[in-house]
C-alpha cells in the first residue's frame, strides 16, 4: 500500500465507515476500488482470485460465515460472486452494532438471478458509495490550483498555470482515467482501455445478463455509442446510425436491453437533464447526454490515435468534453454535488451544470482552444440573460473550462475562465 495513489472518494469512505457497519464501493472494472479497499481495512478475501483459483468463491459458498473471519475492518472484493454475502454482512452489522467492519467492492449490479438471492436491502447498514476512474487531479495532471469550492465560495483567483501542448491534451484523453495506465509509457497506456472493452465481451455481458448475448451486435453498439460521445442521442438514431455506417440492422429491443447491460457494468455515466424550475416557460429537453465512463474507451473502441485527433479537431472536442465531465462528476460528487446538462427547445445548452447543496448552480461551457473562448463566455451570458427575462433562476457561476488556456482568470463579463488542468474538487 505504500504505491498506493490518493484518491477522491477515500474521505467519503472513511467518513462512510463512521456512521455504518459495511461500506459498499460499486464502479467499473480496473478502477482501484480493490486498493482503495485495502487502503481502509486491516485484512481482505478475494472473491476473483487473480490466479484464476476459485478456492475462496468455493468456501463462501459453504459456509459464507468463514469469510467473515479476519482482523476488522476487512475487505471482501467482488462479493456479488456469492449474492448470499449482503445478508450475511447485514446479519454481522447488527451482531454488535460496530461501525466500519466491513468494506464491500463489486464492478457489476446484480443479475436477475442473483438478486432473488438477497432477502434485505441492508438500508441503515451497508452505504453504497460509487468510485470512477482517475481524475486529472488524481493522476497527478492537474495542478489542482482551483477547486470547485472556490467556485461555489466566489474565490478563484488569477494564476498563470503554465502551457500545455495540444498533443499533450490529446494523450490525457486516449490514455484514459484506469490507474494502470497512469505512469507507464503512452503506447502501454492506451492499450489498457482496449484490454478493459475485451475483458467485457469475453466475461461479463452474458453473465450479468443470464442470456447469451450477439458479441458482434453488442461491439456494434459500442462502436455507435463511440461515435456518439457526448452527445443526446437517441436510441432511434443509435439504430439508424449502425444501419448507416456499420450496414448492419438491429431492433430498438435489442438496443435498449444491451444498454441495460453495459449500465449494470458500469461502463456508461450519461449526465442527465437539468431543471432549475419545472413551472417556468422555458422547456427544457429531457434527453440524457450519452458518456462512457472514461473517455478512453470510446476513442481505444474507435482506434483513434494522436494524428488522427489533430487532424480532426472539431471530432476530438467531443472526447475532450467528456474528459471535462469525467472529471466535473468526480469532483461534484466528492462534494456531495450533482452534475446535470441543460438544453431547452429555444437553442440554449450549458455542457454540464453543478447544483450545489443550498440549491444554487454553476453553469459551464467545454471549449478545446484558446480562441474559443469568447464565444463560449459570451454564449454563457446570453442564456443566464433569457432565464432571467423568462424568470427562470440563473446559474450562481459562469465558467469555461478550457483545453490550452495558460492562466485561471475572470472576465470583465464575470465570467471564469480555467484550464482543466488547474482545476480539482
Amino acid at each position: 500500500m505504500e504505491k498506493y495513489r490518493k484518491r477522491l472518494i477515500d474521505k467519503k469512505i472513511e467518513n462512510s465507515m463512521k456512521a455504518y457497519g459495511a461500506i459498499n464501493i460499486v464502479g467499473a472494472k480496473w478502477i482501484g476500488k480493490t486498493w482503495a479497499g485495502r487502503n481502509q481495512t486491516n485484512s481482505e478475501f478475494l472473491l476473483m482470485d487473480p490466479k484464476g483459483n476459485y478456492q475462496n468463491r468455493r468456501l463462501a459458498e459453504t459456509d459464507v460465515s468463514l469469510i467473515f473471519e479476519g482482523a476488522l475492518p476487512r475487505l471482501i472484493d467482488e462479493w456479488q460472486e456469492v449474492p448470499e454475502i449482503w445478508d450475511a454482512t447485514r446479519y454481522k452489522c447488527d451482531e454488535d452494532g460496530v461501525k466500519g467492519k466491513y468494506i464491500l467492492t463489486g464492478s457489476t449490479v446484480l443479475s436477475k438471478k442473483q438478486k432473488e438471492k438477497i432477502k434485505h436491502s441492508g438500508a441503515g447498514r451497508i452505504k453504497k458509495l460509487k468510485m470512477y476512474p482517475m481524475s486529472l487531479y488524481e493522476s497527478g495532471d492537474s495542478s489542482g490550483d482551483v477547486s470547485l469550492q472556490d467556485i461555489y465560495n466566489n474565490k478563484v483567483k488569477g494564476k498563470l498555470t503554465g502551457e500545455i501542448g495540444l498533443r499533450d491534451i490529446i494523450k490525457l484523453v486516449l490514455r484514459g482515467g484506469f490507474p494502470g495506465s497512469i505512469n507507464v509509457p503512452f503506447d502501454e497506456a492506451i492499450k489498457i482501455p482496449k484490454e478493459y472493452i475485451q475483458e467485457i465481451i469475453d466475461t461479463d455481458i452474458d453473465r450479468i445478463s443470464d442470456v447469451k448475448r450477439d458479441l458482434n451486435k453488442v461491439m456494434l453498439l459500442l462502436r455507435s455509442l463511440a461515435r456518439n460521445e457526448s452527445t443526446t442521442v437517441s436510441i432511434a438514431k443509435l439504430k439508424s446510425d449502425i444501419e448507416e455506417i456499420d450496414s448492419e440492422d438491429i431492433d430498438v429491443k435489442t438496443i435498449t436491453e444491451y444498454l441495460g447491460d453495459l449500465k449494470k457494468l458500469f461502463l456508461l455515466e450519461n449526465q442527465v437533464p437539468f431543471n432549475s424550475n419545472l413551472r417556468s416557460r422555458m422547456r427544457v429537453k429531457q434527453m440524457e447526454k450519452r458518456h462512457f465512463v472514461d473517455p478512453s474507451i470510446a476513442t481505444s473502441i474507435l482506434n483513434m490515435t494522436v494524428d488522427m485527433c489533430i487532424n480532426d479537431l472539431n471530432t476530438f472536442g467531443y472526447y475532450f468534453e467528456a474528459m471535462v465531465i469525467r472529471d466535473l462528476r468526480i469532483y461534484a460528487e466528492a462534494n456531495d454535488w450533482n452534475i446535470f446538462h441543460y438544453q431547452d427547445y429555444d437553442g440554449n445548452e450549458f455542457d454540464a451544470v453543478i447544483e450545489f447543496s443550498d440549491g444554487d448552480y454553476a453553469a459551464f461551457e467545454i471549449k478545446l482552444g484558446a480562441n474559443q473562448i469568447e464565444e463560449a463566455a459570451n454564449n454563457l451570458v446570453r442564456i443566464k440573460n433569457s432565464m432571467i427575462e423568462k424568470c427562470v433562476k440563473p446559474p450562481k457561476t459562469l465558467c469555461v473550462i478550457c483545453g490550452l488556456s495558460n492562466a485561471v482568470y475572470t472576465r470583465e463579463d464575470g465570467v471564469i475562465v480555467i484550464p482543466i488542468t488547474a482545476l480539482k474538487d
